[in-house]
């Protein structure tokens, strides 16, 4: 007789690399076991009549705080708002206090995160002159995600603006590199068009330019050194442009803010809510990045949630944080964007699940497969609901979505086998632990 599986998912539509169709989903020892006809298996049986099961979603970038700047986000709320939001594993950024930049401190993170963080979880280091020695070790150690540098400052101390700091890292690194892309010496020299008290403002200081010159300084370097990069959050259309050249050694990554904001409406509307680095810009660098999207230039989702709280929020520009929530939203926001025609749902799994498993070589995740990892994303494709600041599990509790009508919802959350979400419930104790890398160091 077959062995019980641990949970069947029954009636439900897989979407997956070999197209959408409807089977039960068997889970046995945190893993899928069996797809098919399930219904005369043993096991514990969810009803998922009616729902989408999507590969779970990988959010790629998020920044929570911990440790150093732990009242407005940590490790345990911050992955509560990602399974909230359907998301089953994060990359979280190294701008915290002390920086991710070192073995020692990339281990704390893991062991804080471990069998406490509600999702799974991995850690991008930061690269720095003072650690680009060593960044070979660095990217291939347990629960790296791989190096983020930043060549525009942005928020914390991470800063490396000149072309031969970027080349002594990136001649060195194995594993694709993220770069926040903004020109510093552009920053610097536009800072007085800054207006105080004016946050779109924010968008002519940090301008489309600045951004390009980043990302063209940032592809010649990789080319000159055999690097492979990866583009944070693309804002501009003219960025988006340039990189369908050069996708030989360049990945792209877009946000769901840069995508549904408009900079003229959302500064008026929300002020310094909307403040971020890159900078939600004009409609017509939205739909510039839109159109980038659909010719496949980019790759990959993540939200760059960077929560501050609203006290913090409301200073005056602009000495008002650059930040946002962003994680419990991602799939709302975008399933929306299905709903209205304007992304497939086969292209939001690719973003989400099989794109950033390819781009960062993630062993057992990102498909809904035997032997991979049973994480799930369950949605209702139909399912109407308006998001509010009271639905945020994030300490900060806002987000600029709040009052925004989305159909398309998250409805469940399983981590490697474990129902952590359900009906907007938290139902499973945390379980999150480290995501495993083909290109990681050997245990030991």
């Amino acid at each position: 007789m077959d062995q019980p599986f641990d949970l069947i998912l029954t009636g439900g539509r897989i979407v997956n690399h070999d197209g959408e169709h409807s089977a039960d989903l068997g889970i046995r020892n945190g893993r899928i076991a069996a797809i098919g006809d399930l219904s005369r298996a043993e096991g514990e049986r969810q009803d998922c009549t009616g729902l989408h099961l999507l590969p779970g979603v990988i959010d790629t970038q998020v920044h929570f705080r911990e440790p150093g700047l732990d009242h407005k986000e940590d490790l345990e709320s911050g992955s509560r708002a990602a399974v909230m939001g359907g998301v089953t594993a994060v990359f979280e950024m190294p701008n915290t206090n002390p920086l991710t930049t070192s073995a020692e401190t990339l281990a704390d993170k893991v062991a804080r995160g471990h069998h406490r963080m509600h999702c799974d979880f991995a850690f991008w280091v930061g690269g720095t002159h003072e650690n680009a020695h060593e960044v070979a070790t660095l990217e291939r150690l347990p629960g790296a995600a791989g190096i983020k540098v930043f060549v525009g400052s942005s928020t914390g101390a991470l800063l490396v603006e000149d072309d031969a700091g970027v080349t002594e890292i990136l001649k060195r690194t194995r594993r694709r590199a993220a770069f926040h892309a903004e020109d510093e010496p552009m920053l610097r020299e536009r800072k007085g068009l800054r207006v105080p008290g004016d946050p779109s403002s924010h968008p002519v200081w940090r301008s489309p330019e600045a951004a390009l010159k980043a990302t063209q300084r940032l592809v010649r370097i990789a080319q000159e050194t055999g690097a492979r990069i990866h583009i944070l959050h693309i804002s501009t259309a003219e960025e988006m442009v340039y990189l369908a050249d050069h996708k030989d050694v360049a990945s792209v990554e877009v946000t769901p803010h840069h995508l549904t904001l408009d900079g003229t409406e959302a500064y008026a509307r929300l002020g310094t809510l909307v403040q971020m680095n890159p900078p939600v810009r004009d409609a017509a660098h939205r739909d510039g990045i839109w159109h980038g999207l659909t010719q496949g230039v980019a790759d990959i989702l993540g939200s760059d949630h960077a929560p501050h709280l609203l006290e913090e929020k409301a200073k005056p520009y602009p000495d008002s944080p650059s930040g946002m929530t962003g994680v419990q939203t991602l799939v709302p926001i975008m399933l929306d964007h299905v709903a209205n025609g304007r992304l497939s749902l086969a292209r939001f799994v690719d973003m989400t699940s099989a794109g950033p498993k390819r781009l960062f070589g993630i062993s057992r995740k990102g498909r809904l497969s035997v032997g991979y990892d049973a994480d799930v994303t369950v949605v209702d494709l139909t399912r109407r609901e308006t998001i509010r600041n009271a639905w945020i599990a994030s300490k900060c509790g806002w987000t600029p979505y709040d009052g925004v009508t989305v159909t398309g919802w998250p409805v469940g959350t399983i981590v490697r086998g474990n129902r952590v979400m359900w009906q907007g419930d938290l139902v499973g104790p945390s379980c999150g632990e480290a995501v495993v890398f083909d290109e990681a160091l050997p245990p030991g």
